[in-house]
């Protein structure tokens, strides 16, 4: 209980000093409900400097996967996105730069997972380009791997989006560990 959260507050700050590295609130968990062989809970960093917060607890909207990936320019799936959430790839274009296509089709928020698909437990943090611009919806990263195993998972099954819960309140900490997923590691 509080005891096993203390010390993990301690152990996370005593790892990290206090100048770098994630205390635990800058993390944001969601679920993945369906299909069910991701039915995990996932952790994700919220970007550092840009974007808003997530105001609504969404109990099921949609993962949807970006067509091109990357979502550097118009989608061709756009149309899905609208008041979803989208799934993003990081690379050809700022961070910032995919959350404003995102945003200007509709979406309530973007994951944009890291292109290095081996990448289970490197956070980066994703900071403001030098465009000055802006973005009003949510941006969260994702470790490569986890993004890797959702879209992977949707091929398999012919599904054209997720079904997730954001964000997840993680307060029991046992079973916060029993759902994480398998590839994760402590």
């Amino acid at each position: 209980g509080a005891a096993m959260l203390a010390w993990l507050w301690l152990w996370l700050w005593g790892c990290c000093g206090p100048a770098r590295g994630l205390r635990i609130h800058e993390y944001l968990y969601f679920q993945v409900l369906s299909p069910g062989d991701i039915r995990y809970i996932f952790t994700a960093t919220p970007a550092k400097d840009f974007g808003g917060v997530f105001n609504t607890r969404y109990d099921q909207i949609h993962l949807v996967p970006a067509d091109p990936p990357e979502a550097c320019g118009e989608l061709n799936n756009g149309v899905f996105i609208q008041d979803q959430i989208a799934l993003v790839e990081r690379g050809g274009c700022s961070f910032l730069s995919k959350t404003r296509v995102i945003q200007e089709h509709g979406g309530r928020a973007v994951i944009i997972a890291d292109n290095a698909y081996d990448n289970d437990s490197f956070y980066i943090e994703m900071v403001q380009d030098s465009s000055r611009r802006t973005a009003d919806i949510p941006a969260l990263f994702l470790l490569g791997r986890d993004g890797y195993m959702i879209r992977r998972s949707l091929e398999q099954h012919g599904l054209p989006w997720a079904v997730i819960s954001i964000p997840v309140n993680v307060t029991s900490i046992p079973t916060y560990e029993m759902m994480q997923p398998p590839w994760t590691f402590w």
